[in-house]
C-alpha cells in the first residue's frame, strides 16, 4: 500500500490562517518581523522574500533590512542591537548564511532569546535540551506539528535522524526524545548508515545529498520525513529520500517541495506571534 503523502502546503496554510484570525481580533500595536538579508545570495533573497510575504499576507508587520555583503560584522550587531531594542520588533530573522567576514555564531549570540525566532540562540537550545523549550526552531518544530497532524505516537518508536546540525538534526532529536521515542542521530562519519536507517520506525533526514535515502534504506511502513532542498541531475528540485522509491514502502512521507518547507515558515510566524502574545498579555 502507498504510503500517505502528508501535505505541508495544507497545514501550513491552517496555522497561518489561525494566526491571521488571532491578528484580527487583537487591538493595540501590531505584531512585527524583521528580516535581515546580508548579501546578493540568490537563495537567501528568494526565503526572506517568502517569509516577508507570509507575515505580510497574516496581517503581521514586516519590517525590511537588506544590507549589501561588505556590511561589516560590527555594523550588523549595531543593527541587531537596535531591533532588540525596538519595542515594534517582535521577532528578529538573520538570513543565513553570511558573508564569511561575519562570524554566524557571534550574529546569533547577539540576538535577544525572546526575539530569536529561528531558536537558534544558544539559551534557546538550553531550554530545549533541559526539556523546557521556549523557541524552538522552526523545521523541527513543524516536522513534530506535521507527526502530530496524523495522529501519530512516537512514544516507544525508534527514530533516526540523518543529520546533525544544531539547525535540525540536533533539536530534531531532542523534540523526538520528549516524546519518548528511542534517538539515533547518524553524520557524515556514520558507518553503514543503512543499518540504521532499516530499524527506524520514523526516520527525518536532513543532509542536503539529493535522493540519499532509497527504499533499501527505509524499513517498510516507516514514517519518512524528508528535509533536504536540492537539484537532481536533470535540475529539477528534489529532497534528501528518494521519493518514488521509498513512497512504496513507507506509511507516511513528506514530499519536496510541499512538505517540511512550508511548515518552517509557518512556525516562524507561529514563533513570532508566541512572543508578541507574551509581551502583550
Amino acid at each position: 500500500m502507498p504510503a500517505h503523502i502528508i501535505d505541508g502546503k495544507h497545514l501550513a496554510a491552517k496555522i497561518k490562517n489561525e494566526i491571521a484570525e488571532a491578528i484580527k481580533k487583537k487591538k493595540g500595536r501590531p505584531c512585527g518581523l524583521a528580516t535581515v538579508l546580508v548579501g546578493k545570495n540568490a537563495a537567501s533573497a528568494i526565503y526572506v522574500a517568502s517569509k516577508r510575504k507570509a507575515a505580510s499576507e497574516i496581517g503581521m508587520k514586516s519590517i525590511s533590512h537588506e544590507l549589501p555583503a561588505e556590511t561589516s560584522e560590527s555594523e550588523l550587531l549595531s543593527l541587531i542591537a537596535h531591533l532588540n531594542e525596538d519595542r515594534s520588533v517582535d521577532g528578529i530573522l538573520v538570513q543565513l548564511p553570511l558573508p564569511q567576514h561575519i562570524r554566524e555564531s557571534r550574529i546569533i549570540e547577539a540576538i535577544l532569546p525572546s526575539k530569536d525566532v529561528d531558536g537558534f540562540h544558544p539559551l534557546n537550545l538550553g531550554y530545549l535540551l533541559s526539556g523546557h523549550p521556549k523557541m524552538v526552531a522552526c523545521t523541527p518544530r513543524g516536522i513534530m506539528y506535521l507527526i502530530d497532524s496524523v495522529g501519530y505516537n512516537c512514544e516507544g518508536k525508534l527514530a533516526v535522524v540523518v543529520g546533525a546540525s544544531n539547525i535540525v538534526g540536533k533539536p530534531m532529536a531532542l523534540l523526538l526524545l520528549q516524546r519518548n521515542a528511542t534517538v539515533i542521530i547518524c553524520h557524515r562519519k556514520t558507518k553503514d548508515l543503512a543499518h540504521l536507517t532499516r530499524q527506524a520506525d520514523i526516520l527525518v533526514v536532513a543532509v542536503g545529498s539529493p535522493k540519499l535515502i532509497t527504499k533499501d534504506h527505509v524499513k517498510d511502513q516507516a514514517f519518512v520525513v524528508d528535509v533536504g532542498i536540492n537539484r537532481d541531475k536533470d535540475n529539477k528540485i528534489c529532497g534528501d529520500v528518494d521519493f518514488k522509491e521509498v513512497a512504496r514502502v513507507a506509511s507516511y512521507i513528506t514530499p519536496v517541495p510541499g512538505g517540511v518547507g512550508p511548515l518552517t515558515i509557518a512556525m516562524l510566524l507561529k514563533n513570532t506571534w508566541q512572543n508578541y502574545e507574551e509581551k502583550e498579555s
